[in-house]
């Protein structure tokens, strides 16, 4: 009975040790086959589908950014009105575009989409700015790179937006961060390479784990277009405002010292600027950024499927892929994770809510002071406090995740600005006093996105028929002349290939 056993037991072991041989050698020659090129890719391809030929899991993985379905407690990746959620947003940037209409972000997949559906695009801004310019592509397309190559940086940002639209086909995608001969990551937007020139810095001494990062620093970062740049006449030059550090107070600063502002605020009549998406900069005051982590690290965490491992191109929250994203480091309960990133997301939204509302006041204040004939030396403080109040509570706002990415930072900033508003509201009220007025200033519904647009003299409506005159000189060019579909057929020829 003991040999039997024993004989049995040989035959099993053996035919295991089989299968695991013939697994190890399947999965080799599976990796070996998957990563043939299929196609050859020279210079700037904008198009991922081309890519995908030879990076299928990549491609396939990417195409979910189209994916709107993911929700959790204060954010989404469908397309959600921000100004209806957050109606003081109006008055805060009256004047300004993004009065008009905000929509949270969406994926990658969105982005020439919702460029083009924007209501925000195709009318001339009250800043007296005319439409606007191909500058604003910069960061929404792989074409971007392409026509910068081919046109000239300088000439590039010369242009109009709607003079590139037809050219702008292709949404986010590898040719942005990718070189295609060795799939090296790879710096594809000169604003990153000359913020770190203006720092004293090499982005070539970059480590691959700096550049997982970097590739996203080219666009989720606070930036804006110089008109005065020597030698780019004519251009609205992209321009990170990096010289004197990444922090809110320094980029303050820069903008103070060369006398900056997006645009004069209507009624308040403050020099305002408009925080972007100072998303690397705040993460960069992290304590995952001191720990070394990169923005791939939890954005795009490595799957493994078929016996290969690859990066997953699904770009979005690590909530909706805590497993990857968190348990490479963590081991906390999935709900524990979660509800973390909720907490800290709870307090510093405590705080941005409030700030939100009293920064709006002032506005109004501002603008009653000036109806009761303030004089600009009685102005001057109140509105340097508006412009630093508002410019720091949207650089808190405005970077996507800083409330997980940097809380203490964020809370700090969020603390600074309520300082900064609460002090320029009493000297308001100082001014008020003294022009006879001693009782609270009437505002519209402060809770009705229509009824503070109104007040403010947007008509959607007139906005909406601008939006459509630009799209006709954009999509019948795009569409009619048959370029998507000159790119599917392109796609099959190398496919047959």
């Amino acid at each position: 009975m003991r040999n039997w056993i024993l004989f049995i037991g040989t035959i099993i072991v053996v035919f295991l040790l089989a299968m695991l041989a013939y697994t190890i050698m399947d999965r080799k020659a599976e990796a070996k086959f998957a990563y043939q090129p299929k196609v050859q890719i020279d210079g700037i391809e904008p198009r991922d589908s081309i890519w995908g030929l030879n990076y299928p899991r990549q491609y396939q993985s990417y195409q979910r950014t189209a994916d709107t379905t993911f929700t959790s407690k204060y954010n989404t990746s469908a397309l959600r009105d921000a100004l209806e959620d957050q109606p003081e947003m109006v008055i805060l940037w009256a004047g300004y575009a993004f009065s008009k209409g905000y929509n949270e972000p969406r994926g990658h997949a969105y982005a020439v989409h919702d460029v083009l559906h924007s209501v925000r695009i195709g009318a001339p801004m009250e800043a007296g700015e005319g439409v606007m310019p191909s500058t604003c592509w910069t960061c929404k397309s792989p074409d971007v790179p392409r026509l910068m190559s081919e046109m000239g940086v300088t000439e590039y940002y010369s242009k109009k937006l709607s003079d590139l639209g037809p050219e702008v086909i292709n949404p986010i995608g590898c040719a942005d961060c990718h070189n295609p001969e060795t799939m090296n990551l790879t710096i594809t937007r000169p604003a990153l390479i000359e913020a770190f020139e203006a720092m004293g810095k090499d982005i070539n001494n970059a480590t691959h784990q700096e550049m997982r990062s970097l590739v996203c620093a080219q666009c989720h970062v606070e930036y804006y277009f110089d008109k005065n740049k020597p030698g780019k006449e004519g251009a609205q030059y992209l321009t990170f405002p990096w010289k004197d550090g990444m922090d809110v107070e320094s980029i303050e600063a820069y903008f103070d010292n060369i006398d900056f502002a997006d645009w004069i605020h209507p009624m308040s009549k403050a020099k305002m600027l408009k925080a972007q998406h100072p998303d690397y900069e705040l993460f960069s005051m992290g304590v995952h950024a001191q720990r070394g982590v990169s923005c791939a690290d939890c954005h795009m965490p490595y799957r493994t499927e078929g016996g290969q491992k690859f990066t997953d191109h699904h770009i979005g929250s690590p909530l909706n892929n805590v497993e990857n994203s968190c348990f490479v480091c963590h081991r906390e309960k999935v709900s524990d994770l979660v509800n973390d990133v909720y907490e800290r997301q709870r307090k510093i939204k405590e705080g941005t809510n409030k700030l939100r509302r009293i920064i709006a006041m002032a506005h109004f204040e501002a603008e009653k002071a000036w109806e009761l004939g303030a004089t600009q030396e009685q102005m001057k403080d109140i509105l340097t406090g508006i412009r630093h109040a508002q410019w720091r509570w949207d650089y808190a706002v405005a970077s996507h995740g800083a409330a997980f990415h940097a809380p203490l930072e964020t809370s700090r900033i969020v603390t600074s600005a309520t300082d900064i508003i609460q002090e320029t509201r009493i000297k308001l009220t100082r001014v008020l006093a003294d022009l006879g007025h001693n009782e609270p200033v009437k505002t519209p519904d402060l809770n009705s996105k229509s009824a503070l647009q109104a007040y403010i003299g947007i008509d959607l409506e007139k906005e909406t028929e601008a939006k459509g005159k630009f799209l006709e000189q954009v999509v019948p060019r795009w569409l009619k002349e048959g370029r998507a579909r000159e790119a599917q057929k392109e796609v099959k020829v190398l496919s047959n290939k």
